[in-house]
C-alpha cells in the first residue's frame, strides 16, 4: 500500500467545505443559476414549436413557416445569449472559489508544523500543492460550471416533460434504476481509488525526487539497482491504482451509455402505442420524444464530468487534510524573562525507541559565540535544530528566557531564535522582494547594509538592475554560493537575538566564508550565535566549543583550552591542520 504521510479529510469535512466556499457567493451563485435556467427554458420552446408544426400540418391548419423559422432562430439566438451570459457567470464565480481555495491552502501549508515539514519528505506535499491542486482548478473551472448547467437543464426539462405528458413519461423512468443503481456502484468505489491513485504517484514523485537529487550518492555508493527496484514498485503500485480506476471507468460508461437510449427508445414506441389508442396527440408524442432526446445533452454532461468531480473530491480531501496535521506547538501567554538559551537532559527520536541524542544539557549565555563541532551523524543538525525550536525534545526541555521554545506562537520563537541552514531557496521576483521576505517594511539602506554585511552588496550592486534584478525562475540565476549569501542577508534582516548557523557557509569558498563570518561577527555583536560548523576557524573565533559525538556533548570549552586538554577536539584541531597526533606515552 502507499504511504500516506499527511492526512486526509472525510467525506463529511469535504462536503461541509464546499458547501460553505459555494455559499459564501449567494448573489453570484443566484446570478448563475437564474441564467441557465432562463437557458434552459429558452431551449425548451423549440421542441414545443416543431411539436404544434407537426400537429397543425396533421389537421391541415395553415401554417406560415417563415415565421416558424423565424421564431425557431430567435429562441435558438437567445439560448445561445444567455448560455454565453451564464457560462461567463458560472466562471467568475468559479474563479472566486479557486482562488480563496488556493489562498487558504496556501496558508496551511505555511502554517504547518516545521518538524511535520521536516519529516513529511518532498513528494507527497509536492504532490499536493502540484497535481491535486491542477485537479482542483480543472474540477472548479470547469466540472463544476458543466455539472450546474446539466443539473439545470434536466430538472427543466424533466418538468417540461410532465407538462406536455405525464403519461409518456412513465416508460422513459425505466432508464433511472439502471442509471442510478451503476452510478451509486461507481461513486462507492471512486473516491477511495482516486486517494489510492494520488497517493501512488506521491510515493513514485518523493522516489524519483530523491534519486535525482542524491544521484552522486547512488552513483558513489552503487545504489542504482536498489533505486531502480524502487522506482519500478513505485511505478507498479502508480499503474495498479490507475487500472483500478480505469476499470471502474469501462464498467460504468456502457451501463450509463445504454440508459441514455431506453428514454428515447421508450418515447417512441409507447408514445405511438398510446397515440394509435387516442389516449395522446401527436404533438404530444413529439414534443416528448425531442425532449426525451434534449436529456441525453444534460445527462451525459452530468454523468460525464461526475468522474472530474471525484478527481476533484479526492484531490480536495488531500488538501484540506494539511489541516488536520496536529500542532507540535502548545501556544501559551508564556513570555521569555530574557535571552538565555539552556537545554536540560534533552532526548530526541526521529524513530520510536531509538534516540539520537542522549540527556543533552547545555546552556548558552546572551551574546556568547558558541561552534559545534564533531563528526558527521553525532547529533549536532539535531541539536541545533532543537535549540532553535523546530523540534520539541522527546524528554527534558528547551527554554529561553526560561519560557519553553515549543509553548512560543512561531511569531514570538522567531523573534528570539532562529536557524538558517546550508539549503536555500532563491524565490522567484526581485532580489529586494527575496530579502524583504525577512522584514516587510525594510528600506533600502537597511537591505544594502545586510548586504554589505554578507559580503554580497558588490556583487548586487554589479548587477544591470541592482536589487530590482529578477531571480528564480525564468530570471537571473543565482548561484548556491550567491543564495546563501541572500539567506544570511534575510537573517540581518530579521534581526532575531539567537541565530542558529548549521553549515550556513558550507557552499562558499573558505577564505571568503571567513570573511564574510568576521564581517557578520561585527553586524550581530551582541546577539548570540550558535554555529554548527565543519571549518575549525569558526570554532577557533568563538568563545567556547561544544564537542557532539555520539548524541552527547563530550568536551565544552574555549578553543585553548580544548586543544590544550589534548582530547577529542584537540585531535581534531591537529587533524585539520595537518598536524600528527602526539603519541600517548
Amino acid at each position: 500500500m502507499a504511504r500516506e504521510i499527511l492526512p486526509v479529510a472525510d467525506r463529511k469535512q469535504v462536503r461541509a467545505y464546499a458547501r460553505r466556499l459555494t455559499l459564501k457567493y449567494p448573489r453570484a451563485l443566484a446570478t448563475a443559476l437564474a441564467l441557465h435556467g432562463l437557458a434552459a427554458v429558452a431551449g425548451l420552446v423549440v421542441p414545443w414549436q416543431l411539436g404544434r408544426l407537426v400537429e397543425d400540418i396533421q389537421h391541415g391548419t395553415p401554417v406560415n413557416v417563415a415565421v416558424v423559422a423565424a421564431a425557431i432562430g430567435v429562441f435558438l439566438l437567445l439560448q445561445g445569449v444567455l448560455t454565453r451570459y451564464a457560462v461567463l457567470a458560472s466562471a467568475k464565480l468559479g474563479e472566486k472559489v479557486l482562488a480563496e481555495l488556493r489562498e487558504e491552502f496556501v496558508d496551511r501549508v505555511l502554517g504547518l508544523p516545521l518538524s511535520t515539514v521536516e519529516r513529511a519528505g518532498s513528494g507527497d506535499l509536492i504532490t499536493r500543492t502540484s497535481r491535486d491542486v491542477d485537479a482542483l482548478s480543472r474540477t472548479v473551472r470547469h466540472a463544476v460550471p458543466e455539472t450546474l448547467i446539466a443539473v439545470v437543464t434536466f430538472t427543466i426539462t424533466i418538468g417540461a416533460l410532465l407538462l406536455v405528458s405525464p403519461l409518456i413519461m412513465l416508460p422513459m423512468l425505466v432508464a433511472g434504476p439502471m442509471i442510478a443503481i451503476s452510478t451509486r456502484w461507481y461513486l462507492r468505489r471512486a473516491r477511495d481509488g482516486y486517494l489510492r491513485e494520488n497517493a501512488a504517484y506521491a510515493d513514485m514523485t518523493e522516489g524519483l525526487a530523491e534519486t535525482v537529487e542524491g544521484a552522486r550518492a547512488v552513483e558513489a555508493l552503487g545504489l542504482r539497482e536498489r533505486r531502480r527496484l524502487r522506482t519500478d514498485r513505485d511505478i507498479a503500485r502508480s499503474y495498479a491504482a490507475e487500472r483500478y480506476t480505469l476499470r471502474l471507468r469501462t464498467t460504468w460508461y456502457p451501463a450509463v451509455e445504454l440508459g441514455y437510449v431506453i428514454p428515447v427508445v421508450a418515447a417512441l414506441l409507447v408514445g405511438g402505442l398510446f397515440y394509435t389508442n387516442s389516449w395522446v396527440e401527436l404533438d404530444q408524442v413529439t414534443t416528448a420524444t425531442l425532449y426525451a432526446q434534449q436529456l441525453i445533452d444534460p445527462l451525459d454532461r452530468f454523468l460525464m464530468w461526475i468522474d472530474e468531480l471525484q478527481v476533484g473530491a479526492a484531490s480536495m480531501a488531500r488538501l484540506l487534510g494539511v489541516a488536520n496535521v496536529p500542532d507540535d506547538r502548545s501556544a501559551t501567554t508564556a513570555r521569555p524573562a530574557g535571552e538565555l538559551l539552556e537545554a536540560t537532559d534533552v532526548r530526541y527520536a526521529y524513530r520510536e525507541g531509538r534516540d539520537v541524542l542522549h540527556g543533552v544539557s547545555l546552556t548558552v549565555r546572551p551574546g556568547e559565540r558558541l561552534a559545534m563541532v564533531g563528526p558527521s551523524g553525532a547529533g549536532k543538525s539535531t541539536l541545533g535544530r532543537l535549540l532553535a525550536g523546530i523540534h520539541g525534545p522527546r524528554t527534558g526541555s528547551v527554554t529561553v528566557g526560561g519560557a519553553p521554545l515549543v509553548e512560543l506562537p512561531l511569531d514570538a520563537l522567531r523573534g528570539h531564535v532562529a536557524l538558517v541552514t546550508q539549503e536555500h531557496h532563491v524565490f522567484k521576483g526581485t532580489l529586494r522582494d527575496n530579502l524583504l521576505i525577512a522584514r516587510p517594511d525594510a528600506p533600502d539602506p537597511a537591505v544594502l547594509k545586510a548586504l554589505e554585511a554578507v559580503d554580497a552588496l558588490d556583487w548586487v550592486q554589479g548587477l544591470p538592475s541592482g536589487l530590482d534584478t529578477e531571480v528564480g525562475s525564468g530570471g537571473l540565476a543565482v548561484p548556491p554560493a550567491q543564495a546563501q549569501q541572500l539567506a544570511l542577508a534575510r537573517l540581518v534582516l530579521a534581526d532575531p537575538h539567537t541565530l542558529v548557523l548549521d553549515e550556513a557557509t558550507s557552499l562558499i569558498d573558505p577564505r571568503a566564508a571567513r570573511h564574510l563570518e568576521r564581517s557578520l561577527a561585527a553586524v550581530l555583536e551582541g546577539r548570540t550565535v550558535i554555529a554548527i560548523a565543519h571549518r575549525l576557524y569558526t570554532a577557533h573565533d568563538a568563545d567556547r566549543v561544544a564537542v557532539v559525538e555520539d548524541g552527547r556533548i563530550s568536551e565544552l570549552g574555549a578553543h585553548e583550552d580544548l586543544v590544550a586538554e589534548g582530547g577529542s577536539y584537540a585531535a581534531l584541531w591537529r587533524s585539520w591542520h595537518g598536524t600528527p597526533t602526539a603519541t600517548p606515552s
